[in-house]
C-alpha cells in the first residue's frame, strides 16, 4: 500500500489503483468507492462501468447496501438480487443491469470520512467467505490510504496556518519597535498601545500595525520573521 501511495499523485489515484487491483480476483464485475462529505455520499472512483449507476441509485433512494454499510459500519452482502426484498426498488433495478449479488464493506473511519467500498457481480452467490474476508483487507487499506491522505493534508494546513502566523507576528513586533522608537516608551507599554488601539477601532492587531507601518514608511510592511518570541 504504501509504494502504491508514493506512486500516486492524488488519494483518488490511490483509491482507483487499489480498486482496479481488487476487482479481477475478487470475481465482481464493477466496484465503487462511496465516500461521504458535507453529509451527502459520493463515488469517487469506480471500475467496470456499471457500479456507478448503482451507487447513483442508492444515492436517489436515501437507501441501499452501500449506504447501509456506511451507515452502520456493517459488512452487507447481498447473495441475490433476485430473491432479496431490502431497499425498495434497489434490488430490482440492479438484476435488470445484470447483477445479482453484491458486497459493500465499509472503510473504516480512522479520520473524519467514512465510506464504502462495493463490489458487484453478475453470478449469484459471487462471494465466498474466503471473498468477503480478503475484500475486508482491501477496504482497510482504503481507510489507511484516507487517514494517511488527511494526515498530510492537515498538516499542509497547520503550516500554512503557522506561516501566517509568524507573517502576522513579525508585523506586530516591527509596529511595537517603531512605537517604542517614536514614544519612548518600554516594549509592554507600546504593546497596550497598539491593543488598545485594536480595541478602540475593532480593527485585528495585525491590520492596526500594517497601517501603523504603511503611514510611516509610505508602503505595506514587508513580511518577515518576528523579531522575539512573545508569551
Amino acid at each position: 500500500m504504501i509504494d502504491w501511495l508514493l506512486e500516486s499523485s492524488s488519494v483518488r489515484d490511490f483509491l482507483q489503483h487499489l480498486v482496479d487491483d481488487a476487482v479481477p480476483g475478487s470475481g465482481a464485475a464493477g466496484c465503487g468507492v462511496t465516500l461521504q462529505r458535507r453529509q451527502r455520499p459520493l463515488t469517487v472512483v469506480s471500475t467496470g462501468g456499471v457500479a456507478d449507476k448503482l451507487d447513483e441509485k442508492q444515492y436517489g433512494q436515501d437507501d441501499g447496501p452501500c449506504l447501509q454499510a456506511l451507515r452502520t459500519g456493517q459488512v452487507v452482502h447481498v447473495p441475490d438480487t433476485l430473491r432479496d426484498d431490502r431497499w425498495g426498488s434497489y434490488p430490482a433495478f440492479a438484476a435488470d443491469l445484470g447483477i445479482r449479488s453484491s458486497l459493500s464493506l465499509p472503510i473504516p473511519a480512522r479520520t473524519h470520512t467514512v465510506g464504502a467500498l462495493n463490489f458487484y457481480a453478475a453470478d449469484p452467490d459471487a462471494f465466498t467467505e474466503d471473498d468477503r474476508r480478503a475484500l475486508v483487507l482491501v477496504a482497510a487499506q482504503a481507510g489507511g490510504g484516507i487517514a494517511l491522505a488527511q494526515r498530510l493534508a492537515d498538516a499542509e494546513d497547520f503550516t500554512r496556518d503557522l506561516q501566517t502566523a509568524l507573517a502576522s507576528r513579525g508585523v506586530i513586533d516591527q509596529a511595537i519597535g517603531s512605537v517604542m522608537q517614536q514614544y519612548r516608551c518600554t516594549e509592554d507599554d507600546a504593546f497596550d498601545l497598539l491593543r488598545r488601539l485594536s480595541q478602540q477601532t475593532n480593527l485585528k492587531l495585525r491590520d492596526v500595525c500594517t497601517r501603523l507601518l504603511t503611514d510611516l514608511a509610505g508602503q505595506p510592511p514587508a513580511s518577515r520573521p518576528p523579531l522575539r518570541p512573545r508569551p
